[in-house]
């Protein structure tokens, strides 16, 4: 009698789902501190940290190795990306770069509903951070601060633009939690940027939003780098 095949074939889109969701678990672990910068982690502790098999995990990591997010070390395990000097100039410059675009961009396409929406979100954020400074505020300023990054970079409607930027975001967001994170000093100063920007963006001024964008980008480097 013929032997039947009960092996699993899975189709592409259940494939991409998998790979998708395991470098999704990989983000969050960074995000919520269970990975740190720098850490040494072996491909049996991030099977049990990610809760996936040792096959999705040799499947990600090229990814996040190509990505920059970490490093496979022959003899001594994988290291979780570390943040120094160079790391921090390089993904600033990226996100300039990628910014400038995206400004041009919303001078152009932006319109003003949006902007109104977004001066309303960082004006009341500003407000409460005066009188209630709480981590929940601050996750929430974290949240409008990510918000309107990623509605600049939306309105480009660039796919491979945009998916640089996730992945350099990614590293900014490290950058935030290993060395600034939004604070009662932090924040006014970088959602008084934002509003610099959507005014710009506002009268249509290419030059000014770039500007802006520019002091924005150079203010967050240099906090990130005094420390």
């Amino acid at each position: 009698m013929p032997v039947s095949d009960t092996t699993t074939i899975e189709a592409p889109a259940e494939r991409s789902s998998v790979k998708s969701a395991a470098y999704e678990r990989f983000r969050q672990a960074l995000f919520d501190g269970r990975l740190r910068p720098g850490q040494f982690v072996s491909q049996r502790e991030l099977v049990a940290l990610l809760g996936l098999s040792i096959g999705a995990l040799r499947e990600l990591l090229p990814r996040l190795q190509f990505e920059g997010l970490l490093v496979v070390m022959p003899q001594r395990g994988i290291q979780i990306t570390q943040i120094d000097l160079s790391m921090i100039r390089q993904a600033f410059q990226m996100r300039m770069a990628f910014e400038r675009e995206a400004v041009l961009t919303a001078v152009r396409k932006l319109d003003d509903a949006a902007l109104d929406q977004q001066e309303n979100l960082h004006r009341a954020i500003m407000e409460e951070v005066k009188v209630n400074p709480t981590p929940d505020l601050f996750e929430r300023g974290q949240q409008v601060d990510d918000g309107f990054h990623a509605l600049l970079i939306a309105t480009t409607q660039n796919d491979l633009l945009t998916q640089a930027y996730a992945v350099n975001a990614i590293r900014i967001r490290l950058i935030k939690l290993d060395r600034v994170t939004l604070s009662a000093g932090v924040l006014p100063a970088a959602f008084a940027d934002h509003l610099a920007v959507i005014a710009a963006i506002r009268a249509r001024d290419a030059h000014a939003a770039i500007d802006a964008m520019d002091r924005h980008m150079m203010n967050a480097r240099e906090r990130a780098l005094e420390l």
